[in-house]
C-alpha cells in the first residue's frame, strides 16, 4: 500500500514538473518568437538605438531589426571626432550619449594607452558641479559601441541582428499603412508604427515612398549653393596647382590616370544623379604596443595613387592635417585635401545598388583606402620626411577586433533622401525662411564632400561639389521632414534619410542631429499609436510639449 502510494505520488509530482515545463516554454516561445511590436525599426544606426530606448521609455514595446551585427552606425564606426556644431542644442537622449562616454572617460581604466592628463579636457562641455550634465565629445569606437549595448541591455531591448529587408517584396501595405517587413531570411515583423533609421533608406524606398538622390538643381527650392559647383572652391579638398590628369604627364594621348572621370562635369547649377563621395573613418594610432602596420591590400597598384604623388611633388604638406586625436594615442582620420581618403566618383550606384552590389563598392573603398594608407607609408613615390612620419602609424590593434581593425561601417554621407510632407532646404537653415513643426535643431556647416573629379578645359584635374557655408547659428528641423506624404504612408516615420535638398542634408546629416530625430520620432509614433491616428495628424502642440520635457532643445 505504502508503494503504491510513493507511486502515485511520484507519478502525480511528476506530471506536476511535465506540466511546469510545458508551460515554462510556452511563455519563453510567447515572449521571445512573436515578432510583433507596437514599433518596429529597421536599422542598426545611432538613431535606431536612441528610438528604440524612447520606445520603451514611452511605454512601447519594440524590436529593433538590424542588418548590421554592431550597433551605433558611424558614432561606433569610427567617427569619434563628432561633428556638433552648437553643444547646447544637442538635447534628449542625444545629450545622455555624449554623457555616458563622459562618465567612462571619467574612469581611470578608461585610459589603458594614455594618462589622462596628457590627453586634458579636449572634447568636453562646460563642467558641472555634480557632473550630471558633463559631456564628452570625442571618443574611441569601442567606448560609443559600449555605450549603445548597455543601452539595449539596460531597456531590455530585442535587437535581431543580421536581419536584411526583403527590398523585392518585403513590405506588406493596407491602406496606405504598413502592416508588416520580412526579411531575407524569412522572418516577418508586424506592427502599429515602422521606423526606417538606415543611411540607405531601404525601407522607406520599398514602401513606395518618394524619394531623391543627388543634387537638386538650385531652381527647384530657390538655393543658392544646391546643383553642380564647378569652379566653387572650398575647404582646400581641391587641386591648387596646375596637375596633369594623364597617366604620361601631358600626354592626353597616354590615357586618363584611375579616379579620373573622362566625363563633362555638367552645367553649373544644373542638378544630377551625384552623391558626394564615401570614406572609411579609420581609427590608427602611433603607439607602438597598439600599433598594427597598415597592410598591403590584394591588388595593390601604386598607379591609384600617382595623382597624389603629383601632388606632393608640388610641396604640398597637408596629408596629417587631420588626423584628429581621440584618447589613448588613437585617431579619428577623416579625409583632407584634393587626394585623400574620399574615394571621389566610386559610389554613384551604391543607394539603389542591391546587396551584393554594394557589398562589392564597400570592398572597393576598403581597397582602395588600404593601398592608400600602404602607398603614403611605403611608396618611395612619397617625399621621405611623409613617408617616415607615416611608417610609425598604424591601425588599432584593439578596434574592431572582430574586421581586421578595419572600421565595420563605411561612412554613407549621403543616399536617398525623402521628399516627404515638408522639404528643409538651405533657405530655413540660414532662415530666410521660418521652419514650421520643431522637433529638434541642427547647427553644423552645410557641408558636402567632392562628387566628382573631372578634366578642365585647360587639360588640368579639378574636384568639384566640395561645399561649406555656415548657418549663421542653429536652426530647427521640422517635423514634416520626418514623415512622407500622407498618401504615400500613414505610420512610417524617417529620422536619418529626412526630407531635404542635398545642401540642407550637407549640415543635417550628423549624428547627434539623428539621435535628435531618433528621438522626437519614436515619441510621435507613440502618440500616433496612443491616439489611433496617422503620423501626419500628430498634434504639434501636444508633441512640442512631450519634447521639450524630455529635454530635447526646440528653438
Amino acid at each position: 500500500m505504502k508503494k503504491n502510494r510513493r507511486t502515485i505520488s511520484f507519478l502525480l509530482m511528476a506530471a506536476f514538473f511535465i506540466a511546469l515545463g510545458l508551460g515554462c516554454k510556452e511563455k519563453v516561445q510567447v515572449v521571445n518568437d512573436s515578432n510583433t511590436a507596437d514599433i518596429i525599426i529597421y536599422g542598426g544606426t545611432s538613431a535606431a538605438v536612441v528610438a528604440a530606448v524612447e520606445a520603451k521609455i514611452s511605454g512601447k514595446s519594440v524590436i529593433v531589426v538590424s542588418p548590421d551585427r554592431h550597433l551605433g552606425g558611424l558614432s561606433s564606426g569610427g567617427l569619434g571626432f563628432t561633428d556638433t556644431g552648437d553643444k547646447s542644442v544637442i538635447g534628449g537622449l542625444a545629450r545622455e550619449f555624449y554623457h555616458r562616454v563622459w562618465q567612462h572617460y571619467n574612469t581611470d581604466a578608461a585610459w589603458k594607452w594614455q594618462p589622462k592628463s596628457e590627453y586634458g579636457n579636449k572634447g568636453q562641455g562646460t563642467p558641472a558641479m555634480d557632473g550630471e550634465n558633463r559631456t564628452m565629445w570625442i571618443f574611441e569606437p569601442h567606448v560609443a559601441e559600449k555605450v549603445f549595448e548597455d543601452l539595449i541591455k539596460e531597456y531590455e531591448i530585442r535587437v535581431d541582428r543580421d536581419e536584411w529587408l526583403n527590398r523585392d517584396n518585403g513590405v506588406e501595405m493596407t491602406e496606405g499603412k504598413i502592416v508588416s517587413i520580412t526579411t531575407l531570411s524569412g522572418k516577418t515583423y508586424t506592427g502599429k508604427m515602422f521606423l526606417d533609421t538606415t543611411y540607405e533608406g531601404d525601407l522607406m524606398a520599398s514602401a513606395g515612398i518618394s524619394y531623391h538622390i543627388g543634387r537638386e538643381g538650385r531652381d527647384v527650392y530657390g538655393e543658392e549653393w544646391n546643383g553642380i559647383q564647378t569652379g566653387v572652391l572650398h575647404h582646400k579638398h581641391w587641386f591648387e596647382s596646375d596637375i596633369s590628369p594623364y597617366v604620361v604627364s601631358g600626354d592626353p594621348s597616354s590615357g586618363l590616370l584611375p579616379r579620373v572621370s573622362d566625363e563633362h562635369p555638367g552645367e553649373k547649377y544644373e542638378g544630377d544623379n551625384k552623391i558626394q563621395a564615401y570614406c572609411f573613418r579609420t581609427c590608427m594610432t602611433d603607439h607602438e604596443a597598439n600599433r598594427v602596420p597598415f597592410p598591403k591590400p590584394e591588388g595593390y597598384d601604386p598607379l591609384q595613387y600617382e595623382l597624389l604623388g603629383r601632388v606632393f611633388d608640388t610641396g604640398w604638406d597637408g596629408w596629417f592635417n587631420k588626423f584628429d586625436a581621440i584618447p589613448n594615442h588613437k585617431t579619428d582620420t577623416n579625409n583632407h585635401g584634393p587626394f585623400s581618403s574620399d574615394n571621389i566618383g566610386m559610389n554613384y550606384d551604391y543607394p539603389e545598388a542591391s546587396y551584393e552590389r554594394r557589398k562589392e563598392i564597400i570592398k572597393e573603398h576598403e581597397q582602395y583606402q588600404k593601398g592608400l594608407l600602404w602607398f603614403v607609408a611605403n611608396d618611395e613615390r612619397v617625399p621621405e620626411t611623409i613617408r617616415l612620419e607615416m611608417s610609425k602609424w598604424g591601425l588599432s590593434k584593439d578596434e574592431f577586433i572582430d574586421n581586421d581593425n578595419w572600421p565595420h561601417q563605411i561612412y554613407v554621407r549621403e543616399a536617398r533622401r525623402m521628399i516627404g510632407e515638408f522639404v528643409m532646404t538651405e533657405n530655413e537653415l540660414l532662415k530666410r525662411q521660418p521652419t514650421p513643426n520643431s522637433v529638434g535643431m541642427g547647427s553644423y556647416t552645410m557641408d558636402s564632400h567632392n562628387i566628382q573629379r573631372y578634366v578642365k578645359d585647360d587639360g588640368f584635374v579639378q574636384n568639384e561639389g566640395d561645399i561649406g557655408v555656415g548657418t549663421n547659428g542653429p536652426y530647427a528641423i521640422a517635423y514634416g521632414s520626418l514623415v512622407p506624404k500622407r498618401e504615400e504612408c500613414q505610420n512610417l516615420l524617417v529620422p536619418v534619410c529626412v526630407s531635404s535638398s542635398h545642401i540642407a542634408f550637407g549640415s543635417i546629416r550628423m549624428e547627434p542631429v539623428f539621435m535628435i530625430l531618433g528621438q522626437s520620432a519614436a515619441v510621435a509614433a507613440s502618440m500616433a499609436i496612443d491616439q489611433g491616428i496617422a503620423v501626419q495628424e500628430v498634434k504639434y502642440e501636444m508633441l512640442r510639449e512631450t519634447l521639450t520635457g524630455k529635454g530635447q532643445i526646440l528653438k
